[in-house]
């Protein structure tokens, strides 16, 4: 039975125990981890202490919740999707999205432009902005990200569907191509990171405070007019980069 030392917080031995055991491949991706419960028998520690080891292994990206079937080991991390990798995968097949990830859309209206959103689209603060918010989430059904798409109010009309929670399943300025005849040819992704929000901290299943990495991203038709400003927020976990060279 393992034994907690008092050099370090309960919490954070339960973690280095299991993080090592993963990182090592003692555990491999799928490998069910005990309950809190069973953890904090086998540790002697509180429920309490045993889901917040359980919280810090899940905001590392090395392990996740599985629908019935408690947590497992990740099956690997997650690959990244920067705003580059998207476009290619519309351009060679019409979808947006990885295999094995969907998309719900939260919200879809028309809101009046905050002053960064009306800078970005080159309209007047306060104007009619189209903002849809997503969730995106992978096989597991677990969310991987929450982003919001910003578009010039006046495109309602001739794109009614972005004002529609119906999913796009081509993205937003690929069916807006086929709407306006405007065809993006430039893209430009800004990545930040700060603290996470209560509402994201939640929908990630991350443990405050947690940083998350924030990508905003604005393509541009070819006479260098916006279509879309996007903002994204994603678990400041690992990410892997996959690119040919």
């Amino acid at each position: 039975m393992p034994k907690i030392e008092r050099s370090a917080p309960p919490y954070m031995q339960v973690v280095t125990h299991f993080r090592t055991r993963i990182m090592s491949g003692e555990l491999s991706p799928g490998d069910a981890l005990p309950t809190d419960r069973g953890l904090a028998e086998e540790w002697g520690v509180s429920r309490a202490t045993a889901q917040k080891a359980l919280t810090v292994l899940k905001t590392e990206g090395l392990i996740e919740a599985v629908q019935g079937s408690g947590t497992r080991v990740r099956q690997s991390a997650p690959l990244h999707h920067n705003g580059h990798d998207r476009a290619v995968s519309v351009r060679r097949t019409g979808r947006i999205y990885a295999e094995g990830e969907y998309a719900r859309i939260t919200s879809a209206s028309l809101e009046p432009a905050p002053a960064d959103v009306a800078e970005a689209l080159g309209i007047e603060e306060g104007a009619p902005a189209i903002r849809r918010i997503r969730v995106t989430y992978n096989a597991s059904d677990v969310a991987l990200s929450m982003s919001t798409s910003w578009l010039d109010g006046a495109l309602s009309s001739t794109a009614p569907a972005l004002v529609s929670t119906e999913r796009i399943r081509e993205g937003t300025w690929r069916y807006l191509e086929t709407k306006t005849g405007r065809v993006v040819v430039q893209g430009q992704d800004r990545v930040s990171v700060r603290l996470a929000t209560d509402e994201e901290a939640q929908l990630l299943s991350l443990e405050q405070p947690a940083a998350v990495k924030l990508t905003r991203t604005i393509l541009r038709d070819e006479d260098g007019i916006t279509l879309e400003y996007g903002v994204s927020v994603t678990a400041g976990r690992e990410s892997i980069y996959e690119y040919t060279v």
